[in-house]
């Protein structure tokens, strides 16, 4: 009687919370009329962040900020500080960190952290802020939520060595070097398993004290593994980067492994004057294993997807581009293409195995591909692609890489690659769409709905972008390479729109 007892009083602490190790944390409250002197609830809120930074957080505890209120400083959670806590606004709207020229939040080396519904804000690029936004670092279990982040000079949000961690609806813009950016220290295991999803960058110039390297891009991730971005959105970035040399980009990666970028758009980057890039997309040095699908890039400054690789980086190999549309890229940047491939290593064997298939490739102001003085490269396969370039539709050395089954067509003179104005006499020529004594590609007019009018900027409209739908089903459309076949791979079920597609189809849509 009395073990039964004693047992179900023990149940019933468990049930409570009542013994140590089970509690469930403690609700602290901040509201821009309360006092520091107070106990911190709901009833009798905290007036600052200071007090807040003085408080050791225990597990589980959450701490919330009254929404619509302004509070000075930065929330720091560091090594005094536990594990699993939150930090989230109550009441309506959004409760706003604004920090000046310091950083508006700083989480290093915890595990289950909750940051949601805040904005931060700092004193501005220019303005004496020299620090990121909200840096993560050397943190796992990590949710970022609904955050709106502006007016830093480095990030505006910064996952530095940390894994686990998702991201999502965060608004970075008026940021100096990018909007969201993820980075490991040394190599590709510091950083791993990061989703970052529905997100913004928007409107991220260039950070005004780097003058050694690019700055000014949207979202951007390297040294790491296992990233997938999807569903995100970036432009109008990189157009103050202060420097002439290499520049930013709208979504990309570089040394890094098996990163996802799929249903994003990057639109009207930009770079500064006399600065390179300013594209949509880029995998660039030492990617590998890496895909870019689903993707819409139109009117960037640079090319809409970089293949690139630099010296000293590590070998960029087995990288898929696929079922992507890009609409007139490539015009301010030397890179006039849609897609630019550029490898300054001059080693073919550490750039190599890059697979692009089923994409449209539209420029009425350019060319659909160029390959920089520098682009030795391995091998490369243009599969079942669309390409529409306005005169010359490759420029450069290609003779590494190998097209089969794709459509060519140049606006003003139906095919123009070097000397050749027709496909069979290019393909008889340089080896190129030629298989088996057979021309394997097509010089077909694609004849699409509403070519070179794109203005979609939600990721919600994607799947109704119809505009390079064909107006009617030509010829070609099934008569593309056996992808699957040719490169192993297997084959994706759905189009850019996601209809469903067949073997041996042409183009991003059917």
């Amino acid at each position: 009687m009395q073990i039964g007892l004693k047992m179900s009083c023990i149940l019933f602490l468990l049930l409570v919370g009542g013994l140590t190790g089970f509690a469930q944390g403690l609700d602290y409250y901040l509201n821009s009329k309360g006092n520091d002197k107070a106990k911190g609830t709901k009833t009798d809120p905290w007036k600052t962040i200071a007090r807040l930074n003085q408080q050791q957080l225990k597990k589980g505890d959450r701490i919330h900020f009254n929404g619509g209120d302004r509070f000075e400083g930065t929330i720091i959670v560091d090594s005094s500080d536990q594990n699993d806590l939150d930090f989230l606004s109550y009441g309506e709207g959004k409760a706003w960190i604004r920090s000046g020229n310091e950083p508006g939040m700083v989480v290093t080396s915890k595990e289950k952290i909750v940051i949601a519904n805040l904005g931060f804000e700092g004193s501005g690029r220019k303005q004496g802020n020299t620090h990121p936004g909200v840096s993560v670092n050397f943190c796992r279990d990590i949710a970022l939520n609904n955050l709106e982040i502006k007016g830093y000079q480095k990030a505006g949000l910064l996952l530095y060595c940390s894994s686990h961690a998702d991201v999502k609806t965060v608004f970075a813009h008026d940021n100096g070097a990018a909007g969201i950016l993820v980075s490991g220290e040394k190599d590709k295991n510091d950083c791993y398993d990061i989703k970052i999803s529905y997100c913004r960058a928007e409107n991220n110039p260039g950070d005004p004290t780097q003058l050694e390297n690019h700055s000014g891009n949207g979202i951007l991730v390297g040294l790491c593994r296992k990233v997938n971005v999807r569903y995100c959105v970036a432009t109008n970035n990189g157009w103050d980067m202060p420097r002439i040399g290499n520049g930013p980009v709208g979504i990309w990666a570089y040394e890094a492994d098996s990163v996802i970028i799929e249903h994003c758009i990057s639109y009207r980057n930009k770079t500064s004057v006399g600065g390179e890039d300013g594209g949509g997309f880029d995998l660039d040095g030492g990617i590998t294993n890496s895909i870019i699908q689903y993707c819409l890039s139109y009117e960037n400054q640079g090319g809409a997807f970089g293949i690139f690789q630099y010296a000293g980086a590590s070998d960029w190999y087995n990288n898929i581009i696929r079922f992507n549309i890009s609409e007139n890229d490539g015009e301010v940047s030397t890179a006039h293409a849609g897609v630019y491939v550029w490898n300054s290593s001059g080693d073919a064997k550490q750039f190599n195995r890059c697979y692009f298939y089923n994409n449209v490739i539209y420029n009425s102001r350019g060319a659909a591909l160029r390959y920089a003085k520098e682009s030795v490269h391995g091998q490369f396969f243009f599969l079942n692609n669309i390409f529409v370039a306005r005169d010359s539709l490759i420029q450069g050395v290609y003779d590494s890489s190998h097209f089969y089954g794709n459509d060519w067509w140049s606006i003003t003179g139906r095919f123009r690659i070097d000397e050749f104005n027709t496909l069979e006499n290019w393909a008889r020529a340089k080896g190129k769409e030629w298989t088996n004594s057979q021309v394997t590609g097509f010089q077909v007019d694609p004849a699409f709905q509403h070519p070179g009018k794109a203005n979609i900027t939600r990721v919600d409209s994607l799947i109704h972008f119809n505009n390079y739908r064909l107006t009617k089903v030509p010829a070609f459309l099934y008569k593309g390479v056996d992808v699957e076949k040719l490169t192993g791979m297997k084959m994706l079920q759905r189009d850019f729109l996601g209809n469903k597609i067949e073997k041996g189809c042409v183009g991003a849509v059917r």
